[in-house]
């Protein structure tokens, strides 16, 4: 009897631990609906003084945001767009199709069920609940028609006074309850976009191989931070297309890096006074992660 008790201890407690890894590692890497606590605090940039640059706080973003849909060589995100706001996500990667005068999400070929029109309203819906809050928009013309992309987004956004489309570095206090469009190559509206990262490092055959490109990409960022643009840095990665990580999908990358990169932030903020990385874009975040992201900026 004795034996079979302690056996039985043993059993529940090895189940306990593995539930609990399984819960932490999902708060840090997430596939799932979205479950926010009660006490979340959804408004963060509330805490952001007024006259701190958009350009010189951490921001959590995620690339390839609308992309749900395509299959798991495609999909990079598990959350529907109002769910990644209210989450704490302030950065948006979007691809735009524009056809017969009306703009479409994409990714590569895959159409994401919604147009440009309506991710524009879900943002509207959101900075009009949260008014301490800044939406930064990427916007990437994709596939055809991509002159065209530019000024189909310049007539729907003319009349809108919640829209910042200026070169200018916008401070906090002049960006809370605005989208902020981005700048880069083929969209010229907004502010401009400094990247860390370098053609192909996108691809992952080896995650460590992938550790050690976004570690340089955020000590790049580090002291890139606070100018007249804003840093980006990429924590995504795929195998897709590579022979020795044909198996990595985004999914699959993000399981790994998503742990690890919420290690490194922590670890990196222990060991300095202050930090500011800009905008880390990553695929399939979960809460916990996004957080530690958001509170480099009280370290």
């Amino acid at each position: 009897m004795r034996t079979t008790g302690k056996a039985l201890f043993c059993h529940l407690y090895m189940l306990l631990l593995f539930v609990g890894f399984c819960q932490g590692k999902d708060l840090f890497f997430n596939d799932k609906r979205l479950l926010l606590p009660e006490s979340y605090k959804i408004g963060w940039m509330e805490a952001i003084d007024d006259d701190k640059l958009i350009s010189d706080i951490t921001i959590p973003g995620t690339h390839d945001t609308m992309a749900l849909y395509g299959g798991p060589a495609a999909e990079c995100q598990a959350w529907e767009l109002g769910d990644q706001l209210r989450a704490g996500i302030r950065y948006l990667d979007l691809r735009i199709f524009a056809f017969e005068n009306k703009l479409y999400v994409m990714h590569w070929v895959v159409y994401q069920h919604k147009s440009f029109y309506e991710v524009l309203d879900t943002i509207r819906a959101f900075l009009s609940e949260f008014r301490s809050e800044a939406v930064l928009i990427r916007v990437k013309p994709d596939l055809f028609d991509k002159e065209n992309v530019e000024e189909l987004i310049g007539e729907m956004i003319i009349d809108d006074t919640d829209v910042w489309v200026k070169s200018d570095m916008p401070t906090m206090a002049e960006a809370r309850g605005k989208m902020i469009f981005v700048q880069k190559s083929s969209f010229k509206l907004g502010i401009p976009l400094l990247e860390t990262d370098s053609k192909g490092d996108y691809e992952v055959t080896h995650i460590a191989d992938k550790e050690n490109k976004i570690v340089k990409h955020l000590t790049q960022a580090s002291g890139d931070c606070g100018g007249d643009y804003i840093v980006l840095s990429y924590s995504s990665g795929t195998g897709i297309g590579t022979l020795l990580g044909m198996f990595l999908t985004p999914k699959k990358v993000a399981e790994k890096i998503d742990p690890w990169l919420d290690q490194y932030l922590r670890q990196f903020s222990s060991d300095h006074s202050s930090a500011c990385f800009g905008v880390i874009a990553m695929d399939f975040p979960g809460i916990d992660l996004i957080q530690t992201v958001i509170k480099i900026n009280d370290w």
